[in-house]
C-alpha cells in the first residue's frame, strides 16, 4: 500500500487535487484536528489528523504540524487534500453479489472460498482486487490511498454480507458503529448435536491457542480479549441443530471458537470441527452472515441486508430434515 505523500516534491501543496481557505469563528480557542474535523465533513479526525502530521495543513500562512495547536477567532487555515493515490493492487474482474451499494459504501454477499483481504502469499483473487475492478473510480480515498475499505472481514469459506466503504468518512463511522456495538451481525450456522436451551450467550475470552498458533481458543481473560456470542435455536435437525448466532464482538473465528468449547462445533469446520461426515459436499464451514444491521454514515438512516443462503447451505438442510424425519 503507498501513502499519498509525493516526496520529491519541493511544495506539498503541488500535488493538491483539493484545496480549503476557512476562517475561524469559534470564540473560544479548540484544537485544530477537531476544529477541521468539524468545518470539513468529507473528512474524518483520523484523515485529519495525518494530514496535519504530512504537511498539508497552514495556520496564518505557517505551516503547522501539530494537531493540539489551538486555533481561535480572525485565524486563517489553508487545508489541502492531495489526489489519492492509487493501491499497489490489481483490479480483477470477480464476479460481485451486491446486496446494496450508494455512493458511500456496497453490501456484499461473500461467496465461500473468496478471502476479503491481501495478504502476504494471497495478493491476488481477493474480494478487494474484485471491488477496486467493480468500483474504480468511485472510491474516494480511506487514508489518502484509492482502496476499499473493509470495516469488518469474514473467514474464508464464511459466506454472507460483508459491508465496504468507498470514502473514508464512511470507513470511520462504520468501524465507529462496529466498535460502539450498534452494528448488528446475525450469522446463522449448523452445529453437531442439539442444545438443551432455546437460547443462551457463551461470554469466553479469545486468545491464540497455546500449541497450535494459526488457531484460537479459549483462554483466561489476561491472555486474550473480551469475547461475546448470542445464539438462539433457529430448528431443531434431529443431532444437528440449524442456530442463529449474534456477535457482541467480533473477535477472529469467535462463532467457531465458541460453538467448539460448548460443544457445538460448526458442521464441516476443517480447523475447530468435528471432522464426520454428513453426506453434503461442503465448502468448509456452515457458517453465513445472514443479516448486516447499520446506521448509514451520511444519511443517519438504518440499512439491513439479508444474504440469501448459499445452495451448499440449502443442500445441507435439506438433507438434515430428511434425515430428521
Amino acid at each position: 500500500m503507498i501513502d499519498y505523500r509525493d516526496p520529491t516534491a519541493l511544495n506539498p501543496f503541488a500535488i493538491a487535487d483539493q484545496t480549503f481557505e476557512l476562517t475561524v469563528t469559534i470564540p473560544d480557542p479548540e484544537r485544530l484536528d477537531r476544529w477541521l474535523t468539524a468545518n470539513v465533513k468529507e473528512l474524518s479526525r483520523n484523515r485529519v489528523q495525518k494530514l496535519i502530521d504530512w504537511e498539508y495543513v497552514q495556520i496564518n500562512g505557517q505551516l503547522c504540524t501539530n494537531k493540539k495547536e489551538a486555533v481561535q477567532a480572525g485565524d486563517r487555515i489553508h487545508l489541502t487534500i492531495p489526489e489519492p493515490r492509487p493501491l499497489e493492487l490489481t483490479a480483477e474482474d470477480i464476479p460481485l453479489d451486491i446486496l446494496y451499494e450508494d455512493e458511500h459504501l456496497i453490501i456484499l454477499n461473500k461467496p465461500a472460498g473468496l478471502v476479503v483481504h491481501p495478504a502476504p502469499g494471497n495478493m491476488s483473487g481477493t474480494l478487494v482486487n474484485a471491488v477496486l475492478a467493480y468500483c474504480g473510480d468511485q472510491l474516494l480515498g480511506i487514508g489518502g490511498v484509492q482502496r476499499p475499505g473493509i470495516v469488518h472481514r469474514l473467514d474464508k469459506d464464511t459466506t454472507g454480507a460483508i459491508v465496504v466503504a468507498k470514502t473514508d468518512l464512511a470507513h470511520s463511522a462504520l468501524q465507529a458503529q462496529m466498535k460502539a456495538k450498534t452494528a448488528r451481525r446475525e450469522y446463522l450456522g449448523v452445529v453437531y448435536g442439539a442444545p438443551k436451551a432455546e437460547s443462551g450467550t457463551i461470554d469466553a475470552p479469545l486468545g491464540r491457542h497455546p500449541v497450535d498458533r494459526k488457531k484460537n481458543a479459549v483462554v483466561p481473560l489476561e491472555k486474550g480479549r473480551t469475547a461475546i456470542t448470542h445464539w438462539q435455536v433457529e430448528e431443531r435437525l434431529g443431532n444437528f441443530s440449524l442456530l442463529r448466532f449474534r456477535l457482541e464482538t467480533g473477535r477472529t473465528h469467535q462463532i467457531r471458537v465458541h460453538s467448539t468449547h460448548v460443544g457445538h462445533p460448526i458442521v464441516g469446520d476443517p480447523t475447530y470441527g468435528a471432522g464426520r461426515d454428513v453426506g453434503v459436499n461442503l465448502p468448509g464451514q456452515a457458517l453465513h452472515a445472514q443479516r448486516l444491521e447499520l446506521r448509514h454514515p451520511a444519511t443517519g438512516e438504518q440499512v439491513v441486508a439479508i444474504a440469501p443462503l448459499p445452495q451448499h447451505f440449502l443442500k445441507l438442510l435439506a438433507v438434515l430434515r430428511s434425515r430428521a424425519l
